[in-house]
């Protein structure tokens, strides 16, 4: 709050007379941002996954906002109406818990995605270490496909790779 009032040219107490607390202007930025989306006629499940990707993409710390309710506003509503659509044919429930499961994918890999990019003076120093740690015989299964996946994807995590793999995995549970 004090970070914002700055930036704002204001004292933080006077943005408690616009809103109560941080989880309010919270919800207030996420919703600004949800009403923002773009809403392409007949969504699919991909293109819901790729528009909130490419939303946590633009706005990184939106992946990292946690809420343990959804902020209720007209972008949030109007988000909701649109991304049910690529579920039509589902229960009601389902049709909620299925966009439940492809928001929260798409969120966790996003809230990666900042911090997953390699390195190259952590994994100097952190190589040599691991080489003397990850034994073969203890740890065959962590040796053998940490070794392969690092090697394919040039550093320990790869949050397209993953995006794409685990996208595909839900698209094809999701078939009926």
């Amino acid at each position: 709050m004090r970070a914002l009032a700055e930036r704002l040219g204001v004292s933080p107490m006077t943005l408690y007379t616009y809103v109560p607390g941080k989880a309010e202007l919270l919800d207030l930025m996420l919703d600004a941002l949800w009403l923002a989306m773009p809403r392409e006629p007949g969504p699919t499940v991909r293109s819901v996954a790729d528009a909130n990707r490419a939303l946590y993409a633009q706005h990184p710390w939106a992946a990292r906002v946690t809420t343990s309710r959804p902020p209720l506003g007209p972008g949030m509503l109007a988000k909701y109406e649109h991304e049910l659509g690529a579920f039509e044919g589902f229960s009601d429930v389902d049709m909620d818990a299925a966009l439940t499961l492809v928001l929260g994918f798409v969120q966790g890999i996003a809230a990666q995605e900042p911090a997953a990019t390699p390195d190259a003076e952590w994994w100097e120093a952190a190589g040599p270490l691991l080489a003397d740690l990850v034994d073969p015989a203890q740890y065959p299964l962590a040796s053998r496909v940490g070794t392969a996946a690092g090697e394919a994807q040039g550093g320990a995590y790869d949050p397209e790779r993953a995006y794409r793999f685990g996208l595909e995995r839900i698209i094809e549970g999701l078939e009926p």
